[in-house]
């Protein structure tokens, strides 16, 4: 095993292993989450399992080879959302073009992470911005799951209220948030799957939903949703702050993720090489789920999980994706749990996503008022583009005012007049 230099990484075959197994086990949520979110656009559900099985193997496995890191890989979380309600359902946008700009901010992607320039957008932006990102995302997908739970619903008088808690199916959500919040403070592994099965057997007992009639068959056909994206319709101008915002989210993210896994494990040093070519893999991969027929492909913090189990090297990430080859066949058990078992689990993650608001200085008024701007725009306006645009304009505005002009540099203006074309265009 020189290849993945164990023995320089203090590690073993078993040790990579059981690390991998505890990644997937963490992780697992991913394949049923995503495709019934994703469903919601009209794909069919059978070939979102199968594909985000598919993506999840390919960049884990091929991030374990290239890069030799213990960083696992899926379609993330929140931009699935944002593809999904925000975009599709939001701005009526068919999915194939959605695909479309997915693909297109993948591309660029690969560039940025072969080239210099993404460092530059990384200096660009100010850290407490990148976290208040975080935090907004965190915030429009709780809205998303408290929204689909049924916990909150429309309001003619008062835009949203309270939903109708006699209803089973709102009752079934609320105990998928107790059970997912009781799981993750106790730290259990797999915390988040867990919640979903409990739930699950729940609503099947109670006969909320159906039993399932199996639990494993052959992998579905990806065929519906394969190669359908539609490049030509992303290119247009109304939908190119949409392609930023998809690039620098996942560029954002991926950074956060990895700098809070990588480093705190000492995975990433000297001159850097092994974080490079996370990168790039994270990049490619998000071009490759976009012809398979999923959103944007990001680095899982729950690689983490893997990280404290003594993961060290691109092993744990292969043993990880090779693991992930059981959920291929598993089709009949993820379409069989509830919409309601799912929902918690983006909550949680907005929980965990807002936490970056800790970190955020508040006594910077700029940061104070883009920062609010982005957190509170992004639910109300349904839109991660609209609130990234209210707060870049905003931050702009009052360095402006204040005559900070040292805090403003080429890369906030850019931003900021890409987020112009968000209002001008509409």
């Amino acid at each position: 095993m020189d290849f993945f230099k164990l023995e320089k990484n203090g590690t073993t075959v078993k040790t990579e292993f059981t690390a991998g197994f505890t990644t997937f086990l963490t992780m697992m949520y991913i394949v049923p989450v995503n495709a019934i979110i994703m469903s919601k656009t009209g794909m069919p559900m059978e070939a979102l399992i199968t594909a985000t099985a598919l993506i999840t193997i390919f960049s884990t496995i091929l991030n374990g080879l290239w890069a030799n890191t213990p960083i696992a890989m899926s379609v993330g979380m929140g931009l699935n959302a944002y593809f999904t309600f925000g975009l599709v359902l939001g701005m009526k946008v068919p999915w194939q073009t959605a695909l479309g700009v997915v693909f297109i901010s993948g591309a660029l992607f690969v560039l940025l992470s072969f080239t210099q320039l993404r460092v530059w957008i990384m200096k660009s932006v100010p850290i407490d911005l990148r976290r208040a990102i975080s935090a907004g995302i965190g915030t429009f997908i709780a809205f998303i799951g408290l929204k689909s739970m049924g916990m909150i619903i429309a309001n003619p008088a008062v835009l949203v209220g309270v939903g109708n808690f006699k209803n089973p199916n709102v009752l079934l959500g609320v105990l998928g948030l107790v059970l997912v919040f009781a799981f993750h403070s106790w730290k259990l592994k797999g915390a988040f799957i867990l919640a979903v099965l409990a739930t699950s057997v729940v609503a099947w007992v109670s006969g909320i939903a159906p039993y399932p009639t199996e639990f494993f068959s052959l992998p579905a056909s990806i065929s519906p949703i394969f190669l359908e994206l539609d490049v030509t319709s992303a290119l247009t101008l109304a939908l190119f702050p949409v392609v930023i915002t998809f690039l620098i989210t996942d560029l954002f993210d991926s950074i956060g993720t990895l700098a809070g896994v990588g480093y705190r494990a000492g995975l990433f040093k000297d001159d850097g090489k092994e974080l490079q070519k996370t990168l790039e893999v994270d990049a490619v991969a998000t071009a490759a789920g976009a012809l398979l027929g999923v959103s944007t492909t990001t680095s899982f913090v729950e690689s983490a999980a893997g990280v404290e189990e003594g993961g060290r090297t691109g092993l744990t990430a292969v043993a990880t994706g090779l693991f992930f080859i059981l959920t291929l066949f598993m089709m009949p058990l993820f379409k069989a749990i509830p919409e309601n078992a799912i929902y918690p689990v983006l909550v949680m993650v907005g929980v965990l996503m807002f936490s970056e608001l800790s970190h955020v200085n508040f006594k910077d008024t700029a940061i104070a008022v883009s920062t609010f701007l982005i957190v509170i725009m992004m639910p109300l306006t349904f839109s991660i583009t609209n609130g990234l645009a209210f707060g870049l304009i905003s931050y702009l505005i009052v360095k402006l005012i204040k005559k900070e002009y040292q805090d403003i540099n080429f890369g906030i203006v850019f931003l900021t007049f890409v987020s112009l074309i968000v209002f001008i265009v509409q």
